[in-house]
């Protein structure tokens, strides 16, 4: 790359500065908010999906400043690439401590959690869900295929898949799928993006497994998003879905199991000798 010019440094850095100034105010309020928080824990759901917004904000503002890095400078900055995908993961960690992380589990294991949000109506969590998702798309975009944060995004997108279904209430979703329900539409979207993010997440773990790791773990992971998929089939259909996903999930743990089997049943490989460290690559 060629040495920056002062005058591109310059013209940077006067570009950046009403960026830096909007990090650093929503900085500032994170750290208010939580001591909110630690003192008054009554008001803590909705501050915390507060300080989720706030995180998003942030995101926003560091990946604009990557944009503005590339432009004027030609290369991209990597200190605020770091930090949106930081700050991106605050923002899910935020809401986990709202919904919970529970991947598979049946509703009412966090069904009390949520009472902690119940001024937030179901436009309002679909609404929420699509900015994390935009943002993360945003991220993942700017940091490119070949990032070597490739894989570990993975594990991110599982856990905004988590939060989306986590977020919604199933009960009333039940009730909100009927046409005549005011919430029918933000509910349905919603209802099918996490769907789509369920699967995508499973896939991405298999992915992951069979392109990169080999650890049955990631393959695990993906089994349990499935799973998850399947469940929430069952609760709000259609039945043809649930029955096509329960045999994806039992074609998965077959293979599972068997890979498990043949690793563990594997001949150790031999070690390699110092005198023919040359024949073998």
């Amino acid at each position: 790359m060629a040495k920056t010019s002062s005058i591109e440094l310059r013209r940077y850095l006067e570009r950046i500065g009403g960026f830096n100034e909007a990090i650093n105010k929503l900085l500032s309020r994170e750290k208010e908010t939580m001591s909110q928080i630690r003192q008054d824990s009554e008001e803590a759901g909705m501050k915390r999906v507060a300080l989720a917004e706030d995180m998003l904000s942030l995101t926003s503002n560091y990946i604009i400043v990557n944009g503005i890095s590339q432009v004027v400078l030609g290369a991209k900055n990597e200190e605020a690439l770091n930090n949106a995908r930081k700050s991106l993961y605050k923002c899910i960690i935020y809401l986990e401590r709202v919904v919970s992380n529970h991947v598979d589990a049946p509703f009412s294991d966090y069904e009390e959690k949520l009472a902690g949000i119940a001024p937030l109506d179901a436009a309002a969590r679909y609404l929420l869900v699509r900015k994390i998702g935009l943002a993360l798309q945003l991220v993942e975009d700017a940091y490119g295929d070949n990032t070597k944060w490739r894989w570990s995004f993975v594990e991110l997108e599982g856990r905004f898949a988590t939060v989306a279904k986590n977020i919604m209430d199933l009960k009333k979703a039940v009730v909100n799928t009927d046409p005549r329900s005011p919430e029918y539409e933000p509910t349905v979207y919603h209802l099918r993006l996490i769907k789509k993010l369920l699967a995508q997440t499973a896939d991405r773990y298999r992915e992951k497994y069979e392109l990169s790791t080999k650890n049955v773990e990631d393959f695990n992971m993906g089994i349990h998003f499935l799973s998850a998929l399947r469940r929430l089939y069952s609760v709000l259909g259609p039945r043809e879905e649930t029955e096509m996903t329960k045999k994806k999930l039992d074609i998965w743990t077959a293979k599972l199991e068997a890979d498990v089997k043949k690793n563990t049943m594997a001949p150790p490989k031999r070690i390699q000798d110092e005198d023919d460290s040359d024949t073998e690559e």
